[in-house]
């Protein structure tokens, strides 16, 4: 191994780990404020990824069937507590138009040349997709048992990715799918050779992270997020709903996702199914955070991206192996510096 396969396998795994430290903040994000471990965060990625490329097909995406179906499940939900809690039914404004956006998002689908529009105008139409689906999501599987033990919202987690995936299937098929390069164009620094694509990817994780920390540092909806997290009594207390919080904690999680898997896809083809791995090394970068520290959380992804490139040069039938078999020491290690508590029983 030279100095120039040292350099290319460094580039890889920065890009990588940029991946997967947007994935991990989601991941820590979710988990900080509704204490949900999010197993489908990936999902959002692929599903991004594959809406992507089969809209530059020129194919309607199928996953606006989905959305549909949610949107239906979830006015249904909505009317059934407004009749339990009131005795009534009322279709608000709101209510109306959450209903009517996946069906107007479909027949926009049906109009336009999907194939020839602007790359820009391609990507927004999969987020407008896409991202729905979080709060969706929540409402309709985490909301009603948000008071249950972390155990069964775990279960829950893996029940809904398991039924995603086998939707994903269904909605996109067997084949993979890989996009067109937002930037088809290579940068030389020396005897260095630097990928367009892999700048951008490094440059939108990068200020989508500082947006983030910006976004819970300066707002009120982001200090609001914060309270949640720190104390749920106390913030329902200070007039703080946990639902609107879970809400638009989901709603962040699908958008990151999202924008992940729009920024791989150019790089690599991906699958129905491959959501599970980069929501699985995005977990690994946020345990080695202690699912607290956004920061260590950001610099252990990176080292997971780095650690995959170059078990890849060495021995790449054992990569995925090896990366996650980091997961090992880290929790031993955490495992003896915390102080062990036991987990209060429910109802006390």
């Amino acid at each position: 191994m030279n100095a120039q396969i040292v350099l290319l396998l460094g580039q890889d795994g920065l890009t990588n780990g940029a991946i997967y430290a947007l994935l991990a903040l989601s991941i820590m994000l979710v988990f900080t404020v509704t204490r949900v471990l999010f197993i489908p965060q990936g999902e959002f990625a692929a599903f991004s990824a594959l809406t992507m490329a089969a809209i530059q097909a020129g194919k309607p995406a199928a996953l606006v069937w989905l959305l549909m179906a949610f949107a239906v499940c979830e006015a249904l939900v909505d009317l059934w507590a407004m009749y339990k809690r009131t005795g009534r039914v009322r279709a608000g404004p709101l209510f109306l138009c959450k209903l009517a956006y996946p069906f107007a998002l479909a027949a926009l689908l049906r109009a336009l040349p999907l194939a020839q529009l602007p790359m820009l105008a391609q990507a927004l139409l999969t987020l407008a997709l896409i991202v729905p689906m979080g709060p969706q999501i929540y409402r309709l599987f985490y909301q009603p048992i948000a008071t249950a033990s972390s155990l069964v919202l775990l279960i829950v987690s893996v029940a809904l990715h398991l039924a995603l995936q086998g939707l994903g299937l269904l909605a996109f098929g067997a084949d993979g799918g890989r996009t067109t390069p937002f930037i088809d164009a290579t940068l030389a620094l020396g005897s260095l050779r630097i990928n367009g694509q892999a700048a951008c990817v490094v440059l939108v994780s990068v200020l989508l992270i500082v947006a983030l920390y910006f976004f819970f540092g300066r707002t009120m909806y982001g200090k609001a997020l914060r309270a949640v997290a720190y104390n749920r009594v106390g913030a329902r207390l200070m007039g703080i709903s946990p639902t609107f919080a879970g809400k638009i904690t989901f709603f962040f999680a699908a958008l990151i996702g999202a924008v992940s898997g729009l920024l791989i896809a150019p790089m690599t083809t991906l699958y129905f199914d491959s959501g599970f791995l980069l929501g699985l090394k995005g977990f690994v970068g946020s345990i080695i955070g202690g699912l607290v520290s956004y920061p260590v959380a950001a610099v252990g992804s990176v080292l997971v991206g780095l650690i995959e490139s170059f078990s890849s040069f060495y021995a790449s039938s054992y990569k995925e192996i090896i990366v996650f078999t980091l997961i090992i020491p880290v929790l031993l290690w955490r495992s003896f510096k915390s102080r062990h508590v036991e987990e209060e029983e429910d109802g006390e």
